[in-house]
């Protein structure tokens, strides 16, 4: 044991590494439906290591930190940004009542309760499951004027009160949302969903695993026998049809597969193939000649790719109204994506800046539809790390500034500032695609092992005196917990669905979203059975994530 004591001691990287994947390992473990999670499981990984007493360099914490702060903002940049517009007002609204009675909550208990500014920073931290509180609140301390000593009595408190109060503050809401929100609304979340989504597309969700035999798009080959269409092009017979949207994508003639051009004349008893919503192949196609089988023609590439909204001409568009503009020819939607979470669409989704469409067809007719819509991504796996360095340098600079509020001393902090520059180069890219670009799984790295690792450093730091601070607190963390978790969501409850009248399921996902509870958005889904939660949860995540992290600095004000 002194022999690995002291190897972690004189390498710390690998220590660092072990804390890791030992927090990756314990993340994985559920207690009944609750998973512990990442976040959680490396903050226990780091404290159990940290009783090795290991020295981890600051410098390491914040550079991890501040790829996790960027990475958050570049997510909801876009959808922030949509968020200020008049149409998102109840849901900013929402998040600011619910942010803003958590802030009060945390104070008046900290208060009650006699905590020090670590604890109630902790408190807040963990109860409302925004460990990005850490960061902020352990840079403000850093930085009062009082002894070295006091300054790491403190910041070591933070994550002892974040760790106490995490897992009762994400099981209890988890059960608020699901159990006592409903029957304080009166509502069924199962009914209310069927409900929302016979609204919105006409039709209901069915559970995972299970999808509805109709299919929207198919493609069919049939042999010309009509001398209606006999001589003319393919743009010609396109043209006569482009109200209801027929494409030919190939065809056979005289034995011989080819690809057309909009130039190719079709011949008697030549073979197209056709693709067309269902409904207007059985109505328009007897008109063009009967159905047949090959097996050869039919078997062809089919590119599936991604284009990012960009055109001011499509946004603010129904998806309908952007078809009837001859967005999309030969193309096939099937999938949407908002700021990462996918929505349910139909003809009347309406389509916003940085929307992400999953589309099929031919290569040639996507990169039309992209030329008119946006940016076809082809699913490069680099990362435009200019781009985001110089975003986190820029958004380092705005933080060092600091403004006095009611004669306490404010600042972004350099993560603070991350944050705000990833929400502002997020919505830059959301403009501009070219420029840069994180693949998903790039910003998966940036987003959880960055955290992941903050969480952890954090952990080993304030491991030796974990134990000893979690007995100084007392029991009475678990009723502040509680509190905090509960009372801010309770008032957001009756001010969303009584005040701004909000639908049940928008409600529910709205409020996960203020609180920045992806575990509370998922239980929502779960309980409710749809998918239609994430509607509420994008624009409120993105409010909530600033200001719970500005929340940091002003709480450690208030009890200093």
């Amino acid at each position: 044991m002194l022999t690995i004591t002291t190897i972690l001691r004189e390498h710390p990287e690998l220590a660092v590494f072990l804390m890791l994947a030992f927090g990756f390992l314990l993340g994985r473990i559920r207690i009944g439906s609750f998973k512990i999670g990442v976040v959680l499981g490396t903050l226990f990984s780091g404290v159990l290591i940290g009783q090795l007493v290991i020295e981890i360099p600051e410098i390491v914490k914040t550079i991890f930190f501040d790829l996790f702060l960027f990475a958050t903002g570049y997510k909801v940049g876009p959808q922030f940004f949509q968020g200020l517009k008049k149409n998102a007002f109840p849901q900013l609204m929402l998040t600011v009542v619910i942010c803003v009675s958590c802030l009060l909550v945390s104070y008046i208990m900290s208060k009650f309760f006699g905590y020090d500014a670590g604890t109630a920073a902790g408190l807040l931290a963990g109860a409302f499951s925004e460990s990005t509180v850490i960061g902020t609140a352990s840079v403000s301390i850093s930085q009062l004027s009082i002894p070295a000593a006091e300054k790491a009595h403190l910041i070591n408190n933070i994550p002892v009160a974040y760790a106490a109060t995490y897992l009762l503050g994400a099981t209890s809401l988890v059960f608020f949302f699901t159990t006592i929100a409903p029957k304080i609304l009166g509502v069924k979340l199962v009914k209310e969903s069927k409900k929302l989504s016979q609204s919105l597309t006409g039709d209901t969700e069915h559970e995972p695993g299970i999808d509805s035999a109709y299919k929207r798009w198919i493609i069919r080959a049939y042999k010309i026998t009509n001398d209606k269409w006999i001589g003319q092009t393919v743009a010609e017979f396109e043209k006569k049809n482009s109200d209801v949207g027929i494409i030919i994508q190939r065809l056979r003639h005289n034995g011989e597969l080819l690809d057309p051009t909009p130039q190719t004349i079709i011949s008697k008893d030549d073979v197209l193939v056709i693709m067309a919503q269902h409904g207007i192949i059985l109505k328009h196609i007897s008109e063009i000649g009967p159905e047949v089988l090959d097996e050869e023609l039919l078997n062809f590439p089919i590119a599936r790719m991604e284009i990012t909204l960009t055109n001011k001409q499509i946004i603010g568009k129904t998806i309908r109204e952007a078809r009837d503009t001859k967005v999309g020819e030969g193309i096939m939607l099937d999938k949407l994506t908002r700021e990462f979470h996918e929505i349910p669409f139909n003809g009347n989704t309406v389509l916003q800046r940085g929307d992400v469409l999953l589309v099929s067809g031919k290569l040639a007719h996507l990169e039309a539809a992209a030329k008119k819509a946006g940016f076809l991504d082809r699913l490069s796996s680099e990362t435009d790390i200019i781009f985001v360095s110089l975003g986190i340098v820029l958004g380092g600079l705005i933080g060092l500034l600091s403004v006095n509020i009611f004669d306490i001393s404010v600042t972004l902090t350099t993560s603070g500032g991350a944050l705000v520059m990833g929400l502002v180069f997020g919505w830059l890219h959301s403009r501009t695609p070219v420029l840069g670009r994180i693949p998903e799984a790039a910003l998966w790295v940036f987003d959880n092992v960055g955290l992941a690792t903050f969480i952890g450093l954090v952990g080993m730091t304030a491991g030796p005196s974990f134990i000893s601070g979690l007995k100084a607190i007392g029991p009475s963390i678990i009723l502040a917990g509680l509190a905090v978790a509960i009372i801010p969501h309770v008032i957001g409850l009756f001010f969303g669905r009584y005040v701004l009248k909000m639908n049940p399921i928008i409600l529910l996902g709205a409020q996960t979203g203020a609180g920045t509870s992806t575990i509370g958005l998922k239980a929502v889904q779960d309980a409710s059975e749809s998918k239609f939660p994430v509607l509420g949860y994008t624009i409120p995540y993105a409010l909530g994530n600033i200001l719970l992290t500005t929340w940091g600095p002003i709480i450690v004000g208030l009890m200093t």
